[in-house]
């Protein structure tokens, strides 16, 4: 138990890389522009990539990464690339802890199947849900509502020719794919989404909970499970896991009148298992602030019709360019708004492009680039906990 707290604290003091290397090379390569951090290009043993991230709230809440090289611990020959989009609500100490376990969690059960799979996959999102449990309940005494702190989490794996997504909440992968007969090329939305604004997803609720007819609710016209928050499956969200965590200490407005027998929320990823195929382009991964602005096949025209280079940057700035206009003000000085005042007009905005390279595969495993980055935003300082934040009601998608 005491294990599990130093590790959440190692990861809020800003550790080593996800697997344990040190944080050089392509991580010292992101830029920060005010709110905006990117990396406008860089080699994975797959093709190439570019990412971005512009920060909205107080503390970013987006947290992401991308890992390039060897996915087992102990098998070298198993090499490919890792891609993960951790959107936090409540607060980034969820999201902080995916990042800081999830890749590592993953390459340890790769390593004892000796190869990658879906249940590779499961497991290491299984792990990394129980090691965050564990830190919620060691915690419980100083720090109660971290109970009521959780993340979206969007996972991309690509090995041997096979793309795996695996997706908890409502971040999204879009493929690109060429249509041959007519040159378009055609967005192809890989990840399920867990939201209770879905018919779908509602009537999974209630299957699940056939003797609660209040499992999802709509307040202020919008439904939410329980009446508290939008998403169906994440990391964390422990008070609608375990009930022993929805009660006095907790704030009031997390509290429910009555007990629950099972869980309320899913930690266990919807998982798309993709062979890729030569009409695949690139495959964009990115949390809900991008879609909220952008539909699938503009995201995917911007890509395909751009420079690599910067992609991720301009994407970012497409949907900011978008939440300006909806709110008939200038792109210019929504740029001047500080973080914290900026979540009232757009949410934090994470991108991530993979350009798929199909000669990739026939380089030799020691000339492939090893990437470990991590997508950044405004600093604090690294040994200051962040503090806990509430979510503004109904100003977001939690």
């Amino acid at each position: 138990m005491l294990s599990a707290v130093m590790d959440y604290l190692r990861s809020c003091w800003g550790p080593a890389s996800p697997a344990g290397r040190p944080r050089r090379g392509s991580d010292a390569a992101g830029r920060q522009d005010g709110l905006l951090w990117y990396k406008d290009g860089g080699q994975v043993v797959d093709g190439e990539f570019s990412m971005a991230v512009v920060q909205a709230n107080n503390l970013l809440e987006d947290h992401s990464q991308v890992e390039s090289g060897p996915l087992s611990a102990t098998d070298p020959s198993l090499q490919g690339t890792f891609v993960g989009v951790y959107d936090g609500h409540g607060g980034p100490e969820t999201a902080r802890y995916i990042n800081d376990h999830l890749f590592n969690h993953l390459r340890g059960f790769a390593s004892e199947h000796k190869c990658m799979s879906a249940d590779v996959i499961r497991k290491a999102f299984r792990a990394t849900e129980e090691g965050f449990i564990s830190v919620v309940s060691n915690q419980w005494s100083l720090r109660p509502q971290l109970a009521a702190v959780g993340s979206c989490c969007l996972v991309g794996v690509i090995c041997s020719g096979t793309l795996y997504i695996a997706n908890l909440g409502d971040s999204r992968a879009v493929l690109g794919r060429l249509v041959k007969g007519t040159g378009e090329v055609l967005a192809m939305q890989l990840s399920a989404e867990h939201n209770a604004s879905y018919e779908e997803v509602r009537r999974e609720l209630q299957a699940a909970h056939p003797d609660d007819p209040h499992i999802v609710v709509l307040k202020h016209n919008v439904w939410r499970v329980k009446g508290i928050i939008q998403i169906t499956r994440s990391i964390g969200d422990v008070y609608l896991k375990k009930p022993e965590f929805n009660r006095e200490p907790l704030y009031s407005k997390f509290r429910l009148p009555e007990t629950f027998r099972r869980p309320l929320l899913s930690s266990d990823p919807a998982i798309t298992v993709h062979q890729i195929q030569p009409t695949d382009r690139f495959i964009i991964f990115a949390s809900d602030g991008l879609w909220e602005h952008l539909s699938n096949q503009e995201a995917v025209d911007m890509v395909q019709s751009s420079p690599r280079n910067g992609i991720a940057r301009r994407l970012v700035k497409a949907a900011m360019q978008e939440a300006a206009k909806k709110r008939e003000m200038r792109y210019s000085d929504l740029k001047k708004i500080d973080r914290g005042v900026r979540r009232h007009f757009h949410d934090d905005i994470t991108v991530i492009v993979v350009f798929f390279d199909s000669n990739a595969t026939a380089t030799a495993a020691w000339s492939r680039p090893t990437v470990s980055l991590r997508g950044g935003g405004v600093p604090i300082p690294s040994n200051t906990l962040a503090p806990f934040s509430v979510p503004t009601e109904l100003n977001s998608s939690y």
